[in-house]
């Protein structure tokens, strides 16, 4: 499988990465099983979070792992903390917590170092100076090797590029969301940021769920852009999922499209498409949109 650049980490990731929040956590063999096969398929790139399963889906994936450790990019979240009761989540953006966090995170991955590091979530009201300083910290002590943000906040991520060294964001990106094609993926490749685009398949509705509302779309508008998806299928003899991936990887701020899968035969139907990843042309892109308007960011501008 092609790599790419991590922006500015020095970092390679696989064009396709394993988003690991889908894996069943009380499924351990099935897990293992599916990122052994993703590993063996040439998926480098791994995510996961603390928040994902109260911790647990962070055990399954260090426990999985550890064969092939040295050989990927593991990602890991910080940023969340469960409430004693189970009941939800409160969200946690201080330097002591931070710091403080990521042993736990270490451990539960079997690991004394995590690939990359990321702020999960944030708000512009955040204390960002002392944030980037325990990712910074983080970083000098060896615990991480690159840090970035997981946000689709245009003034978060204009805050983060201003003030610190991070190296990705990852964010929401699919066909029928565009919105960061505005301005967002433009700033970050002149700032030698790269986005790791998640939702890539727009919950199913790329592939084969059936039509609903998405975002700003109608179930109208959803439909005409599975007729543009369609033509250029039944042209190209490619599918679906091929085509909605090329387009998200056919954008230079693109590393990698995570992708989430539970199953084998998902990860089947995911790695075929290895193989029929292909840029697409100005002229493809204005074929697959065509009638099909353009959404923006609305808040936290």
């Amino acid at each position: 499988m092609k790599q790419r650049k991590l922006g500015n980490s020095g970092l390679m990731v696989s064009e396709i990465g394993l988003g690991c929040m889908s894996l069943k956590s009380n499924q351990p063999k099935q897990s293992k099983d599916i990122i052994q096969k993703a590993f063996d398929m040439g998926i480098t790139f791994f995510d996961t979070a603390d928040l994902y399963d109260k911790g647990q889906n962070e055990m399954a994936v260090g426990e999985s792992v550890q064969a092939f450790r040295k050989q990927i990019v593991l990602a890991s979240k910080v940023g969340n903390l469960w409430r004693a009761d189970g009941s939800g989540w409160d969200w946690k953006a201080s330097k002591d917590y931070i710091v403080k966090a990521i042993e736990g995170s270490l451990s539960r991955l079997k690991t004394d170092y995590i690939d990359l590091y990321q702020l999960h979530g944030g708000t512009i009201d955040d204390p960002t100076d002392e944030i980037i300083e325990a990712f910074e910290l983080l970083k000098k002590q060896g615990k991480i090797r690159a840090y970035g943000l997981s946000s689709i906040r245009p003034n978060v991520i204009k805050e983060f590029l201003s003030k610190s060294a991070i190296s990705s964001v990852m964010m929401q990106y699919n066909l029928l969301d565009r919105r960061l094609e505005e301005e967002i993926d433009t700033l970050l490749t002149a700032n030698d940021v790269c986005i790791l685009a998640r939702g890539t398949l727009a919950k199913g509705l790329l592939v084969n769920k059936p039509v609903e509302p998405y975002l700003q779309y109608t179930s109208g508008e959803v439909s005409h852009l599975l007729r543009n998806l369609d033509k250029m299928v039944k042209q190209s003899g490619k599918d679906r999922t091929t085509e909605a991936l090329s387009y998200v990887l056919s954008n230079p701020a693109v590393a990698t499209a995570v992708v989430g899968v539970s199953t084998k035969l998902q990860l089947d139907e995911l790695t075929a498409t290895k193989q029929q990843l292909a840029q697409l042309s100005a002229q493809d892109k204005k074929k697959l949109l065509d009638g099909v308007r353009s959404l923006l960011y609305t808040e936290h501008r």
